[in-house]
């Protein structure tokens, strides 16, 4: 009889048919306290449905599937003629599919819009990160083409659909459409103001024909995109439709899909325009001010897909310590071990309760918001996509060995972290970002000290981490070699702020010690060991059967 070498104990059970939605207890929290109680039941089930099909193994094989397949592009047919098409594995459709039918690119027509299609972006998208790409840009392109009324008439609807279509066809045919982004080119980079695309007015009021070549184009598959362009008058913004009304397909010539590090089920492409049509939308010469505010939009995207991507490896490093023994008991009760999910866990809670609050802010409507949101998305953006890649590789540490196999699935988490810290503008991008609105709109700076303001006095650490800020503001002399540094500190104060105002007190003590009174190490696991270490991690433990 042969020894039984091969019978399986002490390995955890996959993280499967779980709620992702009603497992977050800071999530679940941040929209009970946002959303108005007559709408809370409706989008409770709403992120339950969602929650539980994120965890279901068909989305997880779904996401497998469409990152191993990664899309292919098909320049021509099999005659010559020349198609720029981008095949997609069927799972890919499927993400995609879910996600529209969820209202995922709809925050603009409903009641706490905002709060419930970013609560259910961070839901979803720990299926899969990469489809979130033109779930993102069809949400936040609905702003910039409120600059030219028509343009919204025509394309709102399409973009709100909650019917996914993906078949190259006039817009107008089909009963939902994407959008896409190009703004970035090869010569400048993040200053797009030195693009080089070259817009020529046509006969048609408003149409232009389109010249040049875009390094950078997210999700070529789309219905239309928002591009910028040089137009007699200056950079201007413009919409260009993927297929013509007419039937035949606008000149979108794909010359490759980038090789990228992570974020392998979406196609990011390299584009050319040879007089390709196009609408202006906005005034000539305004184009960065037109398209800003879908920037701003996709910026708070990115805070909220890293938020996700925290997440979710966090509920699997606590996931496996629960079921994972050593060294005589489970790893969740190691108190060395215990401390590093602690941290990891306030790092998550602290950019999902921040996200949540700047959706909620685009829900009121007020113009204090929008002052707050000024500085906040950008100091926002910047800090928690720069956390994300730390936290996913000490979450992937936690599984040992078997983290750093593909079929954890932590791999991919880890691939995918640093992406949102450089699109939509790297860290410098976001830091500059936050200085111009320090010298230029006094009114934000009001707001975004009104906002940590409410949390003074509730804990000394606090209070401290804000006087210093205001000292560091008081001298702007020599700042921008200084920028990234009261970025950071904006961001730990608003982080904390928040979390004393709304976290259990274990969560917010934890936090200000840490990140605010300096009680803290260079890595992960090194908070205080007096604090209350045990309920943080349960807080952060995913619900499974």
């Amino acid at each position: 009889m042969s020894a039984p070498t091969h019978t399986v104990t002490n390995q955890p059970p996959p993280l499967v048919g779980y709620d992702v939605h009603a497992s977050d207890t800071a999530l679940v929290e941040a929209v009970e306290r946002h959303a108005a109680p007559e709408r809370l039941a409706e989008i409770q089930d709403e992120l339950g449905e969602l929650g539980r099909a994120a965890g279901s193994a068909q989305a997880q094989r779904w996401g497998d599937e469409a990152n191993s397949s990664p899309p292919v592009l098909r320049t021509h047919d099999r005659y010559g003629h020349r198609i720029d098409e981008v095949d997609f594995h069927p799972s890919w459709h499927r993400l995609l599919g879910h996600a529209v039918s969820a209202g995922l690119t709809d925050a603009w027509s409903r009641p706490d819009g905002h709060l419930r299609r970013a609560a259910g972006f961070l839901v979803w998208t720990q299926a899969e990160a990469g489809h979130g790409c033109p779930l993102s840009m069809t949400h936040a392109a609905v702003p910039a083409l409120r600059a030219d009324p028509a343009l919204a008439a025509e394309w709102e609807p399409r973009l709100r659909s909650r019917i996914y279509d993906p078949l190259l066809a006039p817009a107008g045919a089909k009963p939902g459409a994407l959008f896409g982004m190009g703004m970035t080119e090869k010569q400048g980079g993040s200053d797009v103001r030195t693009n080089t695309t070259r817009a020529e007015p046509l006969a048609e009021d408003g149409a232009y024909a389109l010249t040049g070549h875009k390094w950078f184009c997210s999700a070529p598959m789309s219905d239309g995109f928002l591009v910028l362009a040089q137009a007699p008058d200056g950079i201007s913004c413009f919409l260009l439709p993927r297929v013509l009304p007419d039937g035949t397909r606008n000149v979108f010539a794909i010359q490759r899909l980038k090789d990228k590090l992570g974020n392998r089920s979406n196609a990011s492409s390299e584009v050319e325009f040879d007089g390709t049509w196009a609408r202006r939308v906005g005034e000539e010469g305004r184009g960065v001010a037109t398209i800003i505010e879908m920037v701003a939009a996709t910026r708070l995207d990115c805070a909220v897909g890293s938020a996700a991507i925290m997440r979710q490896a966090v509920a699997q490093a606590v996931h496996h310590a629960t079921h994972r023994s050593a060294f005589g008991g489970p790893l969740i009760d190691k108190p060395l071990m215990r401390n590093v999910l602690a941290d990891l866990a306030l790092e998550s809670e602290a950019a999902t309760t921040t996200a949540m609050r700047l959706a909620a802010s685009y829900d009121t409507g007020t113009e204090q918001e929008r002052q707050f949101r000024r500085l906040a998305v950008a100091v926002t953006k910047y800090w928690v996509t720069k956390r994300c890649p730390a936290v996913a590789v000490e979450a992937l540490e936690c599984l040992g060995g078997n983290g750093y196999v593909e079929e954890s699935g932590m791999p991919r988490l880890f691939r995918e972290s640093p992406l949102n810290s450089v699109w939509e503008g790297t860290g410098n991008v976001q830091a500059l970002d936050v200085l111009r609105g320090l010298r230029r709109d006094p009114m934000a700076l009001n707001a975004f000290l009104t906002e940590i303001g409410l949390a003074r006095g509730a804990d000394h650490r606090l209070d401290g981490a804000i006087k210093g800020l205001l000292t560091e503001l008081a001298d702007l002399d020599g700042v921008e070699a200084r920028a990234r540094r009261i970025v950071e500190r904006m961001a730990l104060i608003l982080q904390g702020s928040l979390l004393v105002r709304f976290a259990p007190s274990a969560v917010a003590d934890a936090f200000c010690a840490s990140r605010l009174g300096g009680d803290w190490g260079a890595t992960f696991g090194t908070l205080p060991h007096t604090l209350d270490l045990a309920s943080i991690v349960d807080r952060a433990r995913p619900l499974t059967d």
